[in-house]
């Protein structure tokens, strides 16, 4: 069999004129698995603001999943990127390929010598925490974000309580936790316990450009779902909501199905099941923008989140939603909490897509633009930035004086 492709870039250095190229205050490898999804953009989002603040920064993740879209990004984001960018094969669960991934990374530390490794999701988590530090760098710390991944898995399964080992055992090679919910935090003191390292909650947050309103398309379906096509989600709960309310009042509600997944032959051929094929439109994924403004109301059906951008990215545009009240989701609804829809009910789902569709258009846009101001107060992109910093910060103090150190002069503190 033929050995996995590894692949790495390396920006190149190119002549930097001295006044815009102070000397970086932090070396960050970012370890993830999949370029996909919120977990991809979170990662995005801080490598960015960190490179902006003046710091070294590199990714190391898988080269199987992202397809085209995320080649593009990331090539973008290499000449910024002092670090680098490594990608390898990774798979989801335990694979022996883990082995190999994990003996690049550690050639990738050796080489670029990182102050700061912080592994995103469970098997960044695991890569960033298992490999060694850097030689010459003692007073290098492992943060850790989880992103859901398997604190989602059903509790009592085999995998979950496979996953939930492995979380215990590598607490005590952590030097912090910066957990992106607090639903994500309760889950790893529940199924995992109090970790005896810092923690903190930072959780994901989105820029202004992001408040700017939604010109609503000429033509418009009642509602649109953008995401992952696969059985957490909820698409089935959702197509089964449409037919009740057609075969029930009656109505004939239109709906755009934005995303794609493991599962979109099986939900495409349970609309056709459900005599729902006319009203039911498949896309392939799209800027959300894009998608938001061809829906009068955008549901999130899910049964397991952790904090999704889909939905902050939505409620800041003032987008009108019908969301259930799992994992981080309360969180983001804030004083609204109590609109939202216990998983897996089909009939409390019918109830709420009707009644936020027979609203008026300014009572919609009234509800929604009071989410929006909420968003605006709690989840900015900076904030996240900032508090990701202190976080690295007050682990390196811990760390310096675990090893009899004193503490450099601020080395990690938030930007200002």
């Amino acid at each position: 069999m033929a050995a996995p492709q590894l692949r790495s870039i390396d920006p190149s250095p190119g002549p930097v004129p001295p006044q815009v190229a102070p000397a970086p205050r932090e070396r960050i490898l970012h370890v993830f698995r999949a370029p996909v999804g919120g977990l991809f953009r979170h990662v995005l989002d801080v490598a960015r603001l960190q490179v902006a603040a003046g710091h070294a920064v590199g990714i190391f993740c898988d080269s199987s999943t992202g397809g085209t879209r995320a080649e593009a990004v990331l090539a973008e984001l290499v000449p910024r990127l002092a670090l680098g960018l490594t990608r390898v094969p990774m798979r989801r669960n335990p694979h022996p390929l883990d082995l190999a991934a994990l003996a690049r990374l550690h050639r990738v530390v050796g080489r670029t010598a990182p102050t700061v490794l912080h592994g995103h999701g469970s098997k960044g988590g695991l890569f960033a925490r298992l490999v060694a530090r850097p030689a010459g760098v003692p007073d290098a710390i492992r943060a850790y974000t989880p992103h859901g991944g398997s604190f989602n898995y059903r509790p009592g399964t085999v995998l979950h309580g496979l996953y939930m080992t492995a979380e215990a055992m590598l607490t005590r090679r952590t030097d912090v936790f910066l957990f992106e919910s607090a639903y994500i935090a309760g889950r790893y003191r529940e199924y995992v316990g109090e970790a005896d390292r810092l923690v903190r909650i930072v959780p994901n947050g989105i820029d202004a450009a992001e408040f700017a309103p939604i010109a609503p398309a000429p033509e418009r379906h009642d509602l649109v779902y953008i995401g992952e096509l696969r059985e957490a989600k909820g698409v089935t709960v959702l197509f089964d909501a449409l037919a009740r309310i057609r075969h029930g009042p009656g109505r004939r509600l239109t709906l755009l199905v934005v995303g794609s997944g493991p599962d979109e032959a099986d939900l495409r051929e349970r609309a056709e099941r459900l005599s729902l094929g006319d009203v039911i439109r498949f896309e392939p994924p799209q800027p959300i923008r894009d998608a938001l403004c061809r829906g009068t109301v955008m549901v999130v059906p899910s049964f397991a989140e952790s904090l999704p951008y889909v939905v902050l990215e939505a409620a800041a545009a003032a987008q009108p939603l019908v969301a259930t009240g799992v994992g981080g989701i309360p969180e983001i609804f804030g004083p609204a909490a109590g609109a939202l829809v216990p998983p897996r009910d089909v009939e409390a789902l019918a109830r709420a897509l009707l009644r936020k569709l027979d609203q008026s258009e300014e009572e919609r846009r009234n509800e929604a633009a009071g989410l929006s101001a909420f968003i605006r107060s709690r989840f900015s992109m900076q904030r996240m930035a900032d508090g990701v910093a202190a976080g690295y910060g007050a682990a390196r103090e811990t760390r310096r004086a675990s090893l009899g150190r004193a503490p450099a002069p601020d080395t990690a503190a938030a930007p200002r």
